[in-house]
């Protein structure tokens, strides 16, 4: 603590943690209301369990904020292989759920090591690209390194056939690609091989349940009932709730629970039902100038490390945030991928705030140089 410089605390980004904690604050609401209904009068279940994330997210934002963010780039190749072996160890000791291996589980405790290794895979491309601006990368062979570094937690995740979160861990890492300065027609080669590695996915890579959700997003009613059954309730639900909504606590899809992940995945769908459009609009307002003042401190910020750390922040919460609600409003298949601070899941909330801490942080020092 006696290291600390004072200038640290006078420049605390009051403005970011405002926007952050409203975002918390409407996610706790929102699951409240997704899963009050089947708790008897008790609080719920996931309820606590989320609160009892957030507590423990608190602690570490405060953990992180205490630590300057430029001692994390030597500490980044220790960050990065740590985040990988947890993630590995999924393969042997995590139980198999719904296809895919990504939980650590023990007695009512679960983890999901994935969302650590995303943190992991920021710090080490920030390091990269610190040392290797992107404004000099021209060439397709440039990308060799970071490719490498991407290709880490990617496999790994592949390996555990949770297919979505490895798309998101992929878009995360390629949040960087724009900035680099590689010509045109290298974008032409990349993108034939981008489709030819999707039919090869669609092909040979896919389970029978993954092809089935990209169909369902093609058209839902092919399998109302079953494959389709989300897709059509969240719509039923987000077109219900209008420009008002129907009220806190009185979504009748919401109420009578007849989407069966509306507290995780369709969380979006539970706040359009009962705070409408109008509603909807606040908390996007907020995720979108979450983004905006991020992308305001990496420009700040003194060295390139910090600036790319926030870049790469900034991807963390924009990928799912986007795919998320174009999931919930039938405009992407589902493919499990929650809503950031908003969504049931206590590794996600406390990633998510680790990550956000990690921005706040390169803000806050972004005097002392």
């Amino acid at each position: 603590m006696a290291s600390i410089d004072r200038r640290v605390f006078q420049h605390f980004d009051w403005l970011l943690f405002a926007l952050v904690w409203s975002v918390v604050a409407i996610g706790l609401a929102n699951l409240f209301s997704a899963t009050h209904a089947g708790a008897e009068g008790r609080l719920p279940t996931e309820f606590k369990r989320q609160l009892i994330a957030v507590a423990i997210g608190a602690s570490a934002m405060v953990v992180v904020l205490l630590i300057d963010y430029r001692r994390l780039e030597r500490w980044a190749p220790a960050l990065y292989v740590g985040a990988l072996l947890l993630t590995a160890s999924t393969l042997v000791l995590a139980p198999v759920t719904r296809g895919n291996r990504s939980w650590l589980v023990y007695g009512s405790l679960s983890l999901q090591p994935a969302e650590f290794a995303k943190i992991g895979l920021v710090l080490m491309m920030a390091r990269y690209f610190h040392r290797h601006p992107p404004g000099r990368l021209n060439r397709l062979r440039d990308l060799f390194g970071p490719g490498l570094i991407l290709a880490g937690p990617v496999g790994l995740i592949l390996l555990q056939h949770d297919l979505g979160v490895a798309v998101l861990t992929l878009l995360i890492g390629a949040t960087y690609l724009l900035f680099v300065r590689i010509p045109a027609r290298a974008w032409v080669v990349i993108g034939a091989a981008a489709l030819g590695a999707l039919a090869g996915l669609w092909t040979f890579g896919f389970k029978d349940h993954q092809r089935k959700r990209i169909l369902d997003f093609l058209d839902p009613t092919r399998d109302p009932l079953a494959s389709g059954y989300q897709a059509i309730q969240s719509r039923i639900a987000v077109g219900s709730g209008g420009l008002t909504g129907q009220g806190y606590l009185d979504g009748p899809q919401t109420q009578l629970q007849f989407l069966p992940t509306q507290h995780s995945d369709f969380a979006f769908s539970v706040l359009a039902e009962e705070w409408g459009f109008i509603g909807c609009s606040v908390l996007l307002m907020l995720y979108l100038s979450v983004l905006v003042w991020g992308l305001v401190v990496a420009n700040n910020s003194k060295d390139g490390f910090g600036s790319m750390l926030a870049i790469g922040v900034v991807g963390m919460l924009f990928w799912p945030a986007v795919i998320n609600v174009a999931m919930v409003l039938g405009l992407a298949p589902v493919i499990g991928v929650p809503l950031p601070l908003i969504s049931y899941g206590g590794t996600q909330v406390l990633a998510n705030l680790i990550a956000l801490a990690l921005l706040m942080n390169v803000s806050m020092r972004r005097y002392i140089f």
